[in-house]
């Protein structure tokens, strides 16, 4: 089986969000994030990242707006508590970044930044990272997923559009 959705990467991307796999609802579509209850088009607005709320099926134009999304399990759909160990591939993950050399690296929800980072994700809490990766400053966010409501907040990714539009201190 091929990757469930494309990688929307290319050099020199101002930041790179990373999920953890495709839901089914973004299998279904071919699209990311595009279940129902997930925010992440809503707030990508919201913090200033794009100029109006994207479809999911617009994915596809990001790159334009300094914007790439992968996932770290790329091979696989549904919900994270289907995921098995043997579904990432954190080395493909970490090739791609160093290929193409993105700013900031910003993974949506813990799970895709433990499967990266390992355990030591989130010692620093959500929000900028202590390291960095092939490169790229670290940023880990709550989920947008409607799952992980609970979790919800949005100064992370504030946080990380100041820090991607240089309207903040680094």
């Amino acid at each position: 089986m091929g990757d469930i959705l494309p990688d929307v990467l290319e050099p020199g991307l101002r930041v790179v969000f990373c999920g953890t796999q495709a839901g089914a609802a973004s299998a279904r579509r071919g699209a990311y994030y595009a279940g129902p209850g997930n925010k992440f088009w809503t707030v990508l607005h919201q913090v200033g990242l794009l100029p109006e709320r994207f479809a999911p099926e617009r994915f596809r134009e990001l790159p334009r707006y300094g914007i790439g999304l992968t996932d770290v399990a790329k091979r696989s759909f549904g919900p994270d508590s289907a995921l098995r160990g043997s579904h990432f591939d954190a080395t493909g993950f970490v090739a791609r970044m160093a290929a193409n050399s993105p700013r900031f690296i910003a993974f949506n929800g813990k799970r895709s930044a433990q499967a990266v980072l390992g355990p030591k994700a989130l010692s620093s809490g959500y929000g900028r990272q202590a390291e960095s990766l092939a490169g790229a400053q670290v940023y880990v966010l709550p989920s947008t997923s409607g799952a992980a409501a609970g979790f919800w907040s949005i100064e992370p990714w504030k946080q990380l559009a100041m820090a991607v539009t240089g309207t903040a201190s680094q």
